[in-house]
């Protein structure tokens, strides 16, 4: 009986993986994403404050592939950059392409009370 279960269980589970985005991020924990390190390299040099090299890594992170929720984290953290660099139609493209992936995608409160990419992001989500 219990090896019957498991058997199930397990078929249920690949079946679910072949339709099922939450099975997707599953399988993102045990193979990482081959963009998984520039992304991580790109994130801390975001924090650093180093954004031209961070958006590069970024940028290449999502060239080499990514997991769904990451390729937000990506193209969000992109288009903060683009945004306090002055270049808003490419903030904008970024915002659009975060919720692309995920348009239920929102800011955390601190980001979606900055100044100068809070209300551009309402601007894109609305326009969606």
């Amino acid at each position: 009986m219990m090896i019957r279960l498991l058997v199930s269980a397990v078929a249920f589970a690949a079946l679910a993986a072949c339709s099922s985005d939450p099975m997707g991020d599953i399988r993102d924990i045990f193979q990482p994403a081959k963009g998984e390190a520039a992304f991580t390299t790109g994130l801390k040099q975001y924090e650093d404050g180093e954004y031209a090299e961070s958006a590069k890594n970024l940028q290449s992170a999502l060239h080499k592939g990514l997991g769904d929720r990451d390729k937000v984290a990506a193209y969000k953290h992109l288009a903060f950059i683009h945004c306090v660099s002055g270049r808003e139609r490419q903030c904008r493209d970024e915002f659009r392409k975060a919720l692309a992936v995920d348009p239920t995608m929102d800011l955390a409160p601190a980001e979606a009370g900055h100044p100068i990419w809070g209300p551009i992001f309402r601007a894109v989500k609305a326009g969606r």
